[in-house]
Parts: structure tokens; C-alpha cells; sequence
């Protein structure tokens, strides 16, 4: 295979057989020590076996019922067309699930499963990471928390976590936390391990550490470390390190670790069908900012209850005052800057991203092709997990929200 140029389908994990045999050959066992669960094309595998690579917390659904996913099947949307945004070329709905790596995807159209699909070694029952769209679910758990009057927005973020003092988070607010308008000396740069993403992953463990490594053991003490650079408010910069702070937060204020809070106030009450795998790091910490593993159908039960206004599992599971605070969406002129070519009119709020047009869409988005897509117009959701080749949502976006678009679309004109 040397020289190949792997597309979906050579790379498959499945047909390239990691881990397979009792035991497996050597060529094909997977291990952390080599970051196998990070790097192309063996997280193809990894996406959908995170626990066997890293600690991991259980999400538990609890005791009670599962809610119903209705299922509408149809035959006719893999032939859906559209444009790709970059260079206009056509593809079907079918081809761009090859071009966006997919792993799993549902359609649900007016409260009902019209779509699913099930790629490679990822099946119904398979727990696979979300990575960012994590923070969605954590800023839903915050804006529960606001609506409930036990978090202030406005709150100085040094009144509520008094660690973070001499840290660039110290006169943040908590909207600015969620919405990620900080100031802070944090790059986002995944390709560049001495970043501040880089630096935050040797501290959570998420990948094998360099010879000598003398930095923050956990995410505990490596947040306080984080330094401001600039004046907060002014501009939204994606960083993962903001929804570190806002999980501790919401755990400080349960009292409770995030995966329990995460089960108690969302797992649970939207019946969801299994438990979830949340990464740790070596005290315990959830990821929060990347680190859920569910499976497709409970992401699509989340996207579909904050769709229909936090109604799910049978009740009132989410806030109506939380879910109207995220549709909201967030402040475009902060957001214009940051510069993403593909979301024009956007903006970001609450964890969650405002994809513009007159639609209202709004996403939980996440590296490597995870996404909850939703469109409260056309009464459409769309989950997906992926295992792209390249992190960043940038590179797939032109063929990934054309076709989202498409789909919306033609489920609309029935």
C-alpha cells in the first residue's frame, strides 16, 4: 500500500482489518504509544473504539424507557444532488458520504427517521467520539443552569472559579466563556503540538506525552496556566479551552462530576437507547470539550429534542428558556472576523454555531466530520460522526453543508 493515496473506501477500516485475529498480527494491532487513535487512517478504527485507547467515564442512561425514534424509510435520497461550495463540481447525497469520510449518518425529518447509515466498523450500537460536538451538549447544560437563575452570565468568571484568578480567565465573563469571545493566548492550531490545543491535550492525555514532559499532569492545573491577550468581548476565536471552564463550572454548581450531571439532566430524561463513553483525564476530569462517545441515535435524539424547543423523551427534558437562548444564535459582527469562508451571516453562541440564511440552522460541529445539523424551518435534523483525513471542518464544509442544505430541501418540497 505504500504511495496509495487512501480515499473512503481503501482506507476502510474494515477492509483493512485493525485489530482482527485472536490475536491480531502485528501489522494490524493499534496502540496509544504510537497515537494510532489520532492519525490517518488508523482513527478510522480508533473513532469508533476510544475506550480501548484512553480512560473513559460512563454517561449512564439510567433505568428508564427508551424513546421512540420513528421511522419514515426512504428510498429516493441518496440521489439528492448538489454543488460542492469550493469548486462547483456535482455530486449525489450517496458520493459525498465517501467524500466526507462518513462513518454513520441519520436524517430525521419531522420528528421521524427517514435515513440511516452505517459504514466501516461503526454499527447502531457503536459508541463513537464527537469530539466538539461535545461543547454543545455542555453549553445546553449550562444555559439549562442560567435558565434555572443558578449561573449569572454576566458573573465574573474569578467569582465562580476562584482557581482561575491569576489566569486570563479571571475577568471573563461567563457569556464570554460560552460564547468564546476571550482573550486569551490559546491557539487552535491542530497540526502544531506546541499550541495551546497541543499543550491542553499533554495535559488531558489524549495523546502519548514528549520525552522530559514537565507540564500541567491534568486539565486542572493546566487551565490557571492559560494567560489573556487582548480585551474580551470583542471577537469570537475558537478555543477549546473555554469549554474546559464552563464544564468545571457546571460540575461545580451540580456538585457532581460532568458525566454524572450529563446523565442526570440530559441522558436520562431524553430516554436515550445506551450509555455514552466520556474520555478523562487522570483525575477523573470529562473532556468536555471533546470527549463525548455516543451513539448515532442518542446525538440525533439530542439534536431533534433542542430542534422541538427541549421537548423529548416523552416531556419538557430541556428548558424552553435554554433552547430559545441558543436559536437565538450569537453576534455576527464578533464573529465575521474570525474568517469562515463557508458560514457567511454567521455567528456563535452557547456552544453552538449559527450557520446564517434565513432558515435559522444552527450546528454542533466537531473535527474529523461530526455534526448535528439542525434547520427549524424545513423540520430537519442531521447527525453525523465522520474520520476525515484532515481535522478541520473548513476542508470538508463545501461538500458537507451543500448537501446538509440539499436534503433540507428536498424533504421540504415532500
Amino acid at each position: 500500500m505504500s504511495g496509495q493515496i487512501l480515499d473512503a473506501h481503501t482506507s476502510d477500516p474494515a477492509a483493512m482489518g485493525w485489530m482482527e485475529g485472536l490475536p491480531p498480527p502485528q501489522a494490524k494491532r493499534l496502540a496509544w504509544e504510537r497515537a494510532d487513535h489520532m492519525r490517518f487512517p488508523t482513527h478510522r478504527y480508533a473513532y469508533s473504539h476510544m475506550r480501548e485507547f484512553l480512560p473513559t467515564a460512563r454517561v449512564s442512561r439510567g433505568q428508564g424507557p427508551v424513546a421512540d425514534l420513528p421511522e419514515t424509510l426512504r428510498d429516493d435520497l441518496d440521489a439528492i444532488s448538489f454543488a460542492a461550495m469550493d469548486d462547483g463540481r456535482e455530486l449525489t447525497w450517496q458520493e459525498s458520504l465517501g467524500v466526507n469520510f462518513t462513518d454513520a449518518i441519520m436524517v430525521m425529518h419531522k420528528g421521524a427517521v427517514v435515513y440511516e447509515r452505517y459504514f466501516g466498523v461503526t454499527r447502531r450500537d457503536t459508541p463513537h467520539i464527537a469530539f466538539s460536538v461535545t461543547k454543545s451538549f455542555v453549553g445546553t447544560l449550562a444555559e439549562m443552569l442560567i435558565a434555572e437563575g443558578r449561573l449569572d452570565p454576566a458573573a465574573p468568571i474569578v467569582d465562580l472559579i476562584p482557581e482561575l484568578a491569576g489566569s486570563g480567565f479571571a475577568d471573563a465573563t461567563l457569556r464570554h466563556v460560552m460564547d468564546m469571545t476571550t482573550a486569551l493566548d490559546f491557539s487552535e492550531e491542530y497540526t502544531d503540538p506546541s499550541s495551546g490545543i497541543g499543550a491542553m491535550s499533554n495535559a488531558l492525555g489524549l495523546t502519548p506525552r514528549p520525552p522530559g514532559y514537565a507540564g500541567a499532569p491534568d486539565v486542572y492545573a493546566f487551565l490557571p496556566t492559560i494567560a489573556k491577550n487582548g480585551e474580551h468581548g470583542t471577537r469570537f476565536t475558537y478555543r477549546t479551552c473555554n469549554t474546559e471552564v464552563l464544564g468545571w463550572l457546571v460540575a461545580r454548581t451540580e456538585g457532581k462530576r460532568l458525566d454524572h450531571v450529563l446523565s442526570q439532566r440530559i441522558w436520562q430524561p431524553l430516554g436515550m437507547e445506551q450509555d455514552a463513553d466520556f474520555l478523562t483525564d487522570s483525575t477523573g476530569m470529562p473532556f468536555a470539550g471533546g470527549g463525548l462517545n455516543p451513539v448515532l441515535r442518542d446525538m440525533a435524539r439530542f439534536g431533534e429534542a433542542v430542534r422541538c424547543d427541549g421537548q423529548g423523551g416523552g416531556g419538557q427534558a430541556i428548558a424552553h428558556d435554554a433552547v430559545r437562548a441558543i436559536k437565538a444564535g450569537g453576534v455576527t459582527e464578533a464573529f465575521s472576523p474570525a474568517g469562515y469562508q463557508w458560514i457567511p451571516g454567521g455567528s456563535y453562541n452557547s456552544q453552538w454555531w449559527a450557520m446564517g440564511g434565513n432558515h435559522g440552522v444552527f450546528s454542533a460541529r466537531g473535527i474529523h466530520g461530526q455534526a448535528i445539523w439542525i434547520d427549524p424551518v424545513a423540520e430537519v435534523t442531521i447527525a453525523r460522526f465522520g474520520s476525515h483525513p484532515i481535522a478541520a471542518n473548513g476542508v470538508f464544509d463545501p461538500t458537507t453543508l451543500p448537501a446538509f442544505r440539499a436534503m433540507a430541501d428536498h424533504l421540504t418540497r415532500g
